[in-house]
């Protein structure tokens, strides 16, 4: 389970706000003593920024840190992005709830979204189907409603994870006009399938195609488990040597 800070957050707001609310109510012509006072204090200085904070994270913006490498080479271990929130429509914090639609996902599309088989855990992929769209995958190759999406080979380059390292293909796929890089794992063997996209669900794949726990394994992606897409990298870490990848900050994300 991650750390939930939007509840943490609306807590605050909770108590500081309670806090507020009652002094003014209860004890403004009180004399009270002097941890009370200075708790008063506390909650009227933090309350509207914690408001702030909140409205912004809720609406606008938000900042995702990438904890694996399943879109690996488009997004790296220690990279932080930030989150379109109003992309595909607004939604209510804490409830999730949409109250206004906007733009639907789009084929490429890398999107933040609640975890299928977890929803305390938020997850992030690449759209591959859109409702409707019959998705084969064969040979590692993507065909989307019997269009082949061509693969350019880039280079033989290596991966790594925990210290262990392997052989990797990175090849140039056209996803209806996404142009981004991929990478495949040789000996790993050809995970062939076969499905049809359901209404109101997304079929999400990570670049790093054979070592990505995506749609292939927990099923499609509800419409309303969508937390918002990644636009840019704001700082990029490297997890084993850790220096700031300076080339990373502002690059968007394609």
């Amino acid at each position: 389970m991650q750390f939930n800070f939007e509840m943490i957050l609306f807590l605050a707001i909770l108590i500081s706000g309670g806090v507020v609310l009652l002094n003014a109510i209860f004890f403004s012509n009180k004399r009270h003593g002097k941890i009370f006072s200075i708790t008063v204090e506390y909650a009227r200085s933090f309350f509207p920024i914690l408001v702030i904070v909140f409205l912004i994270r809720s609406f606008t913006y938000e900042g995702y840190r990438i904890p694996s490498g399943s879109l690996k080479p488009t997004l790296l271990v220690g990279d932080f992005i930030l989150v379109n929130k109003y992309a595909y429509g607004l939604r209510l914090p804490i409830l999730h709830t949409k109250i206004l639609s906007n733009h639907e996902p789009q084929h490429g599309d890398i999107v933040v979204f609640h975890g299928v088989a977890d929803p305390s855990m938020n997850l992030i992929k690449r759209v591959i189907g859109v409702p409707g769209d019959h998705i084969r995958y064969i040979n590692k190759v993507l065909f989307i409603n019997d269009e082949m999406m061509p693969q350019q080979f880039v280079k033989n380059t290596r991966d790594q994870s925990d210290g262990d390292t392997w052989n990797v293909v990175e090849k140039r796929e056209n996803l209806s006009g996404i142009i981004h890089d991929i990478f495949q794992i040789p000996l790993k063997p050809n995970d062939d399938f076969d499905v049809v996209v359901p209404a109101g669900k997304y079929f999400m794949m990570g670049d790093n195609r054979d070592d990505s726990a995506d749609s292939r394994y927990w099923g499609f992606m509800p419409e309303e488990n969508i937390i918002g897409k990644a636009t840019h990298v704001v700082i990029s870490f490297d997890s084993f040597k850790h220096p700031v990848r300076w080339q990373r900050m502002g690059e968007k994300i394609i």
